[in-house]
């Protein structure tokens, strides 16, 4: 017997709900509990289907148990702001209980998102402890930290997000930086309790690079440079539609000139990126049907994977591993060397994603040119012309916008997200760039203030262009909750 329920357990049903658009999103379908084993399930459908009454609405109600509906239901702008944040965390907070249906059971509580994302997200994780820190709800921390290496040993990485539709995909590799959070609360012995679950973290990211060669330089999540260092690219095992987004895929696929299942490995990796969707992954940088997410370096999942490898050097040089201290320094500093090598361009003064197909670095202005400065990977000089550009072209009343292109994707302007918000302030404070820093600081905490006091409530992103205006674009309408956003205002605000 499986162990998890799988959507497509009960094909061909899934996919005729899906393609009839019977729920105004497609994720909601993916996320009914089955009340019936999916054999009887789709027994019961192929004997009546062809009835000429037949409601298909009908029938998934009759056989599911639907989602709660997708807001929050709380809203109290009467509040301070702070004390709603912290009560949000009680609001946000799911227990471990099996709920079934696609959901993979957690050992231990968590925080979600809110709105339509019922189920922890990997990076969104991150973003949402720095909150946690500032609330001093450690215990939290370490429930989400833990809940996360469960997911390592018991999966071999972290999906998405706890549903049997993401174990294609991972998300940003953040875990080393919620350990590293952890360790700030508990101590440097928090590094050697995860030590295992970082090492599976990181083989799951570099899987395939010992067999990459000049002929196939390029396997999953990694790709031999023509200098012979391994970077690494997002990915997806499966080439088939998101099951999340069925139909939306099926009619990216359509349109695009590229083999259906190609098209689909672009879309699943776009969404591993976190960023879905960005003109980052459109190699026209306008339209979805041109999305070339794998044949992309991008800079800042390997500012992250820079990271991993330093956090495990780390843990290698506090148990005085000799032999992996001098691996993992030299991982380090090709690692390093490759970012500067290829997503540096000093004609522009920023970093880029680089296009290991054609062997060019690519010209979409994007906020992942930060991860550089929020890592200390960046020459001072370097940090000062990211500043200036982000200077010029990203910010705005509201605070950064995403991408300088404005493509109706929900991951370019005008829209700005939390988590970027952060890593570029930070990023800049590394490097004393502090003017800048509190201006984009107090930009987005302002807008967040003001859609908040009209509202009673936080948003996933905010349109930091035009902050009368709601942010929007993208496959669904902007959630209100919400994890990230809470978790970096509160950050922000903690630091004078």
């Amino acid at each position: 017997m499986k162990k998890y329920f799988f959507i497509e357990d009960i094909s061909p049903l899934y996919e005729d709900v899906q393609s009839a658009e019977i729920f105004r999103d497609s994720k909601f379908f993916v996320d009914c509990i089955p009340k019936f084993f999916a054999e009887e399930i789709i027994n019961k459908y192929e004997n009546e289907k062809s009835k000429n009454n037949f409601d298909l609405k009908k029938f998934v109600g009759e056989n599911f148990i639907l989602p709660a509906e997708t807001s929050t239901g709380y809203e109290s702008a009467s509040k301070p702001i702070t004390q709603h944040l912290e009560d949000l965390w009680e609001v946000l907070k799911r227990e471990p209980v099996e709920i079934g249906g696609t959901l993979i059971p957690l050992p231990h509580s968590y925080i979600v998102p809110g709105g339509r994302f019922r189920e922890i997200y990997y990076w969104d994780s991150y973003f949402t402890m720095l909150g946690l820190q500032v609330s001093k709800h450690v215990d939290i921390i370490q429930n989400m930290v833990d809940n996360f290496a469960y997911l390592i040993n018991e999966i071999g990485f972290i999906p998405n997000g706890n549903r049997t539709y993401y174990l294609g995909r991972s998300q940003p590799p953040f875990f080393s930086l919620m350990v590293n959070i952890l360790a700030e609360e508990k101590g440097e012995k928090i590094f050697l309790q995860y030590r295992s679950a970082l090492e599976k973290e990181y083989n799951f990211w570099m899987d395939g690079s010992e067999k990459l060669n000049e002929k196939e330089n390029a396997f999953r999540r990694v790709v031999k440079l023509p200098d012979g260092n391994i970077l690494n690219r997002f990915w997806d095992d499966n080439a088939t539609p998101r099951p999340e987004a069925f139909t939306e895929d099926i009619h990216i696929a359509k349109k695009s000139k590229n083999n259906s299942a190609v098209t689909y490995t672009h879309i699943r990796a776009a969404a591993e990126s976190g960023w879905d969707f960005s003109s980052r992954w459109f190699a026209d940088g306008h339209n979805m049907e041109t999305i070339y997410t794998t044949d992309l370096i991008p800079v800042d999942l390997n500012c992250l994977m820079l990271n991993l490898e330093t956090i495990l050097l780390k843990i290698y040089s506090l148990v005085a591993d000799e032999l992996l201290i001098q691996s993992f320094q030299i991982k380090i500093i090709n690692r390093k060397k490759a970012i500067q090598d290829y997503c540096w361009d000093e004609k522009n003064g920023f970093y880029f994603d680089y296009n290991h197909i054609n062997k060019s670095i690519c010209n979409a202005y994007t906020l992942a040119a930060t991860y550089p400065l929020f890592f200390n990977i960046s020459e001072s000089v370097q940090a000062e012309k990211v500043g200036a550009v982000i200077k010029e072209k990203f910010l705005y009343n509201g605070g950064l916008i995403t991408t300088i292109n404005n493509s109706g994707q929900q991951w370019d302007a005008p829209n700005g997200w939390a988590p970027l918000q952060w890593m570029t302030y930070k990023g800049l404070q590394n490097y004393a760039l502090t003017e800048l820093a509190n201006q984009i600081k107090t930009n987005s905490t302002t807008n967040c203030e003001k859609v908040y006091n009209e509202t009673g409530k936080m948003m996933e992103k905010y349109n930091v262009m035009d902050t009368q205006t709601n942010a929007g674009g993208g496959e669904y309408p902007n959630q209100d909750g919400f994890g990230w956003t809470n978790g970096v205002y509160l950050k922000m605000k903690s630091i004078v």
